[in-house]
């Protein structure tokens, strides 16, 4: 009895996660750089909020800028850059994992960039509060024009595209590496840890929770990059 198997079957999705990852050194290179731009980031804001004080409002997010212009323009300039490299750094672990999880490393890769994508226009805007802060007038109205442009219906999907890939993109990557096996466990852990931590860190009203779990998603990406730097060419 024939027991052969057609040569489309020999070629199917089964063979896939045999096929070692290619390398990718742009890729490698934003693994290694883009979680650091939000642990500056993040840094800068908590020492603007160690004594209290929120941007979540309008008024808040002018006091912010009033008090430390230096830190909070900081914060900007390594939010944007941080957004911009994580769509490759997405893109590097979905190469990384390859047939070893595929489905959850392309959506985790997709949500997470979309997310940032979206994060970088949040972040850009905070350009409108530095000016509005440079050439002071109407406080009250200001605060007004931020919290009215923050809830808008036309504007509020990127808010809330940015919360998804931050959150469940960054999840979904973190458990294709654990799922692929491909990195050790603690690395991939380190990724996950980012999203934990950074809920965490709303709940307790403290954004060191946010640093630490930056510090951690950078730990993690990095060992994905040295792995990926490892791949044949």
């Amino acid at each position: 009895m024939e027991t052969s198997l057609p040569p489309s079957e020999l070629s199917s999705d089964a063979a896939s996660p045999a096929d070692p990852p290619r390398r990718a050194i742009p890729l490698a290179l934003a693994l290694f750089t883009a979680p650091w731009g939000f642990v500056v980031a993040n840094s800068a804001y908590a020492w603007a909020t160690r004594a209290g004080g929120s941007d979540s409002t309008g008024a808040g997010a002018l006091a912010l800028e009033a008090a430390y212009p230096g830190l909070i323009r900081l914060g900007t300039v390594a939010a944007m850059l941080g957004s911009l490299l994580m769509v490759p750094a997405a893109l590097g672990v979905k190469r990384l994992v390859g047939g070893g999880s595929r489905k959850l490393g392309s959506v985790g890769a997709v949500l997470t960039g979309a997310g940032y994508i979206c994060y970088f226009g949040i972040v850009l805007a905070g350009n409108i509060t530095a000016a509005m802060v440079e050439h002071p007038s109407s406080t009250a109205d200001y605060a007004a024009v931020l919290d009215s442009s923050q809830g808008d219906p036309s504007t509020l999907w990127v808010f809330l595209l940015f919360v998804l890939g931050n959150l469940v993109g960054t999840l979904l990557l973190g458990l294709a590496l654990l799922r692929s096996r491909v990195i050790p466990l603690w690395a991939g852990a380190a990724v996950i840890a980012w999203p934990v931590l950074h809920v965490t860190g709303l709940i307790a009203g403290s954004e060191w929770f946010e640093v630490t779990g930056a510090v951690l998603e950078a730990v993690g990406l990095a060992v994905v990059g040295l792995r990926l730097l490892a791949a044949p060419r």
